[in-house]
């Protein structure tokens, strides 16, 4: 299916139009040429037939015109037949001296009549109309004749019209059917041009979908580089497309080397001056112990950020959810085994999350840790089939973690996940899981949302892409 607002498209759309509208034209000018040609032949027998009544009725005696008999043509013959002759003689005393035994009488209409401008030859051609509303093509002729001297030697001159009309029925009917036939084979041949651009739009495009179709299997995981044999014209960008993918991987990896060295070089002085202090009780030991704990805090939450953040912007791999939910229920049920809290995993096999392992592991344990903490005695995993996301039709899932604890206030549900900050002090832990959560999936373009569980306590709502 070719999409509206696509290259094929456009192309298919223009050849498509300009391949009809030649189809158009050449069908109204051919049935134009071939009328043309149709009308010759039938103005040549007309011319012919003119030619032949003429030499009979300007046979006789100087001056006069002479019936010209009966012509050997039946159809001149048969009354209303379509074809027909007339003899005229012009000026003061207009009258008709002769004419077919077809017209029974019935007078032409003449082009002479009608202002037609005779041609080269002096003849003038039209379409009138005839006996029974038939219609019919009419050439005509004058001809001007020395009449006899009169007595007074003045010469003078009579001037006489010869018509020939024949039925244009079958000059209708050859150009009908003619112009029939050539509409459908054009027509045919239009349908034919046109797949055959469609076919040749798909197949040129082909190597370009494969790109597309590369492109996202490097995304979700499953390839590492754009592979295939493309043609000579996009195998460049095939070139580029890799070097691209292989220097972001460098990049990624220098980064986390930094990372790695950064955590090594402020960790050690910060270890040095907590040995140092341990063991005294002075006021300024306490102090720079805390706030020794305090930047030990801080430093591992901003490099965890920038190992995420250099993970997320990666072209990374998949991880399969099953498989990493139980691991970790088997986990945190150990953590919290004191307290007899049920655990259950809801999840298809078979789902994947587009991404780290470890970071759907700090995610997920974030959630479940938290739970566990203010479970009565209930904890539910529920990993949601993938759907489109609106915009860019990326594929999402849904990892719901609910509990039946104490809840938190709506109030108090958008305060929940900023850094460092605790709802309840009589819980354990450092108040940084709940962000850490809202900032990977943000890295991942997804989204942490805290509400209300069906079970009475608190759901937290993860979307993550998913492959």
């Amino acid at each position: 299916m070719i999409k509206l607002n696509s290259l094929a498209f456009r192309l298919f759309a223009i050849s498509a139009v300009w391949t009809l509208g030649i189809l158009l034209a050449s069908d109204i000018v051919i049935g134009r040429l071939y009328r043309g040609a149709v009308e010759d032949v039938f103005d040549e027998r007309l011319t012919a037939q003119l030619t032949l009544l003429i030499a009979g009725a300007t046979g006789g005696s100087e001056g006069q015109i002479n019936s010209p008999g009966r012509v050997e043509d039946s159809d001149f013959n048969t009354p209303f037949s379509g074809w027909y002759w007339q003899i005229w003689q012009l000026g003061k005393d207009a009258k008709s001296l002769y004419s077919s035994e077809s017209l029974l009488g019935y007078a032409l209409d003449l082009p002479s009549a009608k202002g037609t401008a005779p041609d080269e030859g002096g003849l003038r051609f039209g379409y009138v109309a005839g006996p029974n509303n038939q219609q019919i093509r009419v050439v005509e002729r004058e001809i001007v004749i020395e009449a006899k001297r009169s007595a007074d030697g003045q010469r003078r001159y009579n001037r006489y019209s010869f018509a020939v009309a024949g039925q244009t029925q079958f000059l209708e009917e050859n150009v009908g059917e003619f112009t029939t036939q050539l509409t459908i084979a054009l027509t045919i041949l239009g349908v034919g041009l046109v797949l055959a651009t469609l076919v040749q739009v798909r197949f040129g495009l082909r190597p370009l979908r494969a790109i597309g179709e590369g492109l996202a299997a490097i995304r979700s995981g499953k390839a590492s580089d754009l592979e295939g044999n493309l043609p000579a014209e996009i195998e460049p960008l095939q070139q580029e497309l890799n070097a691209l993918i292989q220097s972001n991987r460098d990049i990624v990896e220098r980064a986390r080397t930094h990372v790695g060295n950064l955590a090594h070089a402020l960790k050690t002085p910060l270890s040095v001056i907590t040995n140092e202090v341990r063991g005294v009780s002075s006021p300024l030991a306490k102090k720079v112990t805390e706030q020794a704990a305090i930047m030990s805090d801080q430093i591992t939450h901003h490099l965890d950020r920038a190992r995420m953040a250099a993970r997320a912007g990666v072209i990374s791999g998949v991880t399969d959810i099953q498989p990493v939910m139980e691991s970790l229920v088997r986990a945190i049920g150990k953590i919290h085994d004191g307290r007899s809290i049920k655990l259950r995993v809801n999840c298809a096999a078979g789902t994947k999350f587009r991404g780290e392992k470890q970071d759907l592991e700090e995610m997920t344990g974030n959630l479940l840790d938290n739970a566990c903490k203010w479970a009565r005695s209930e904890v539910e995993i529920t990993v949601s089939p993938p759907s489109s996301s609106a915009g860019a039709g990326q594929k999402t899932l849904t990892i719901l973690v609910d509990d039946d604890g104490p809840g938190v206030a709506a109030m108090e549900r958008a305060e929940a996940v900023k850094r460092g900050l605790r709802i309840d002090e009589s819980k354990p832990g450092s108040g940084l899981g709940l962000s850490i959560v809202a900032e990977l999936a943000h890295l991942y373009k997804g989204r942490l949302e805290l509400d209300r569980s069906p079970k009475g306590g608190l759901r937290a709502r993860l979307t993550l892409p998913c492959s």
